[in-house]
């Protein structure tokens, strides 16, 4: 009997104490035995996930249409530029009906933002229940951006980790259900990723001269990285290290991390608030 997609979800789990140098970011000895072998046989089972999703997200969206205080998703993406977050957007959100996600990609703060708490604009996005919330960089590049490039003193970087662990408690007593990933791509393949976007008039859009800025700190960053998975890593809402140089197993991880939430978490359909025969009857009556 096949232990996928288990097995696969627990690859990804962030173990206490991780070492990022340590996880794969390609190589096929994390990869289950019984999941997809190649992209064709991916492609096969995104179609099988589509159709799951698609159930399992309507129904979660109807018990919030009928009041009764549905509970939401969150996923939270994060990764180094070009990790994949935006194909993860297309590609697995893609599969889900638009009306009922919400995508929210994090900039550089407002003027405005910056004058409050760093939890302050984060909060202002959250999703209501019954919808699938989609954070394209989140409230951790506080504790990454701002650590790595000096933006925040060490003591108030220090400070923000217990916040964001008491802040995501607080997610999950309010019933919006983290699925926190990390897409982590190497540096070779980040580099693949970054020269296709220079040679390539369709995707000069895509770059940014600060995306080389960035990778001249790659080694900054992931230590970053990894003392914020570690300092934030919990039962309650637990990390998810994502193998990202193949595009194609990182959505179907992803996907298979939505599908096992939503599996856990949505209601059934909600019951009529009406009488459903004397409804038929006055149909009937109106034919």
């Amino acid at each position: 009997m096949s232990k996928y997609p288990a097995s696969l979800l627990e690859a990804l789990r962030a173990e206490p104490e991780m070492k990022l140098s340590e996880r794969a970011t390609k190589d096929a000895s994390w990869w289950p035995e019984d999941a997809p072998k190649n992209k064709k046989a991916a492609e096969k089972r995104m179609e099988q996930l589509a159709e799951e999703l698609s159930e399992l997200q309507e129904r979660l969206f109807a018990a919030s249409v009928a009041g009764d205080g549905a509970p939401a998703v969150l996923l939270i993406l994060q990764g180094m530029d070009t990790a994949g977050k935006g194909g993860i957007v297309r590609h697995v959100l893609g599969m889900l009906d638009p009306q009922g996600v919400e995508h929210h990609a994090f900039k550089a703060p407002t003027k405005e933002e910056a004058a409050h708490d760093f939890l302050w604009r984060i909060t202002k996005q959250l999703p209501a229940g019954g919808l699938v919330g989609v954070f394209d960089r989140s409230h951790y590049e506080d504790v990454l951006v701002a650590k790595v490039k000096g933006f925040a003193k060490p003591e108030v970087i220090e400070s923000r980790y217990g916040k964001i662990v008491d802040f995501e408690k607080q997610l999950v007593e309010q019933d919006i259900h983290p699925i926190k990933v990390m897409l982590h791509i190497s540096r070779e393949e980040q580099y693949e990723r970054l020269s296709e976007r220079l040679d390539r008039e369709d995707k000069h859009w895509k770059y940014s001269p600060g995306d080389v800025d960035d990778r001249l700190l790659w080694d900054d960053f992931q230590a970053a990285y990894e003392v914020a998975v570690n300092r934030t890593n919990n039962q309650s809402s637990p990390w998810n290290i994502i193998p990202a140089d193949q595009k194609w197993k990182a959505r179907l991880c992803i996907a298979e991390l939505l599908l096992a939430t939503l599996e856990r978490i949505t209601p059934d359909w909600p019951e009529a608030a009406f009488d459903v025969k004397a409804e038929k009857a006055r149909l009937e009556a109106a034919k």
